[in-house]
C-alpha cells in the first residue's frame, strides 16, 4: 500500500463529507454518476465516469491524493499520485444518493 493511502486509513474516521453530492453540480444544475470522497478534506465530487469531473478536478487544484467511493456498499479508495487503489476501506458512507437525476 502506498504512503497516502496508509497516512488516510488512521485518520479518515475524522474527515466528513461536506454535501450529500458533488459539490460543484450541486451548485451549477449538472448530473453526475457516482462520488468520490477526497479523505484529506471532505470534499464530494463527481467520478471520472460523470461529464465534470470534479473528483479528479478536485485533487488537480489542491493535491490532496486519496479519494473513496462516496457510494452505498462500496469499500475501496484510491491514490492519485501513485495511481493505486486499496480495498477493504471502510467508514464512509453509511448512505449516499449515488446518481443524480
Amino acid at each position: 500500500m502506498c504512503e497516502h493511502l496508509e497516512k488516510v486509513e488512521s485518520r479518515r474516521a475524522a474527515v466528513r463529507p461536506r454535501t450529500q453530492g458533488c459539490e460543484e453540480c450541486l451548485a451549477s444544475g449538472d448530473r453526475w454518476v457516482q462520488l468520490r470522497l477526497c479523505l484529506t478534506c471532505g470534499h464530494v465530487g463527481c467520478c471520472d465516469s460523470s461529464p465534470n469531473r470534479h473528483a479528479t478536478r478536485h485533487f488537480h487544484e489542491t493535491d490532496h491524493p486519496v479519494v473513496r467511493s462516496f457510494e452505498p456498499g462500496a469499500d475501496w479508495a484510491w491514490c492519485y499520485v501513485d495511481e493505486e487503489m486499496a480495498h477493504g476501506v471502510r467508514g464512509f458512507p453509511a448512505e449516499s444518493p449515488g446518481e443524480h437525476a
